[in-house]
């Protein structure tokens, strides 16, 4: 069965979960997918229990991100030019049955402990770009990451609202989860 017929499937069967999907708060990580036509728009918020410059280190390491992101299979920095990279990643994003793989090569702006811009250069997304900002919040980092993008196969408005959203949740989760195992070293 292709996968079109599937997600037309499970979306029949699974709408009355889908209508929570919009905007949900699992703990304290905040997700929102707003998908208008073929574009997908997402906001994330959370705390994290650790200084801005450990939560950088953990967000820009993409040479070893596959061994945190669940995810992701290969990361890798393709080119440095001082705070400018090019980094490829790609894996495959899992959700109850159904299973759609990612390739993407982005270029990444950073401006050090601060933000973190992310454009698609190439891959199987239309478009891409995001924006990740730190922010201090007391002893804890504050985390807000926007995107913006065209995926490049068709996302079906409800259940791909409740995929994105619980891709996205568990991303920063591992992320969230690899700083504090940093901190716990560190602090040993």
């Amino acid at each position: 069965m292709n996968k079109l017929v599937l997600w037309l499937l499970l979306g029949v069967t699974l709408c009355p979960l889908a209508s929570f999907a919009d905007t949900r708060h699992d703990g304290d990580i905040q997700v929102k997918v707003e998908v208008d036509g073929e574009n997908v728009s997402v906001d994330v918020s959370m705390p994290i229990e650790a200084n801005r410059e450990l939560v950088w280190a953990v967000l820009t390491d993409f040479s070893h991100m596959a061994g945190f992101i669940g995810n992701v299979r290969e990361s890798k920095v393709i080119s440095s030019q001082g705070d400018v990279l090019v980094i490829s990643q790609r894996g495959t994003a899992k959700y109850g049955p159904l299973d759609f793989p990612f390739e993407t090569t982005r270029e990444i702006r950073l401006a050090p402990w601060n933000s973190i811009q992310s454009r698609l250069i190439s891959g199987n997304m239309r478009k891409m770009q995001g924006l990740t900002r730190l922010f201090d919040s007391g002893t804890a980092t504050r985390l807000e990451y926007h995107a913006d993008s065209i995926p490049g196969t068709w996302i079906p408005p409800l259940l791909g609202k409740t995929f994105i959203a619980h891709e996205l949740r568990e991303q920063f989760q591992q992320m969230r989860d690899e700083i504090m195992r940093r901190k716990q070293l560190q602090a040993k």
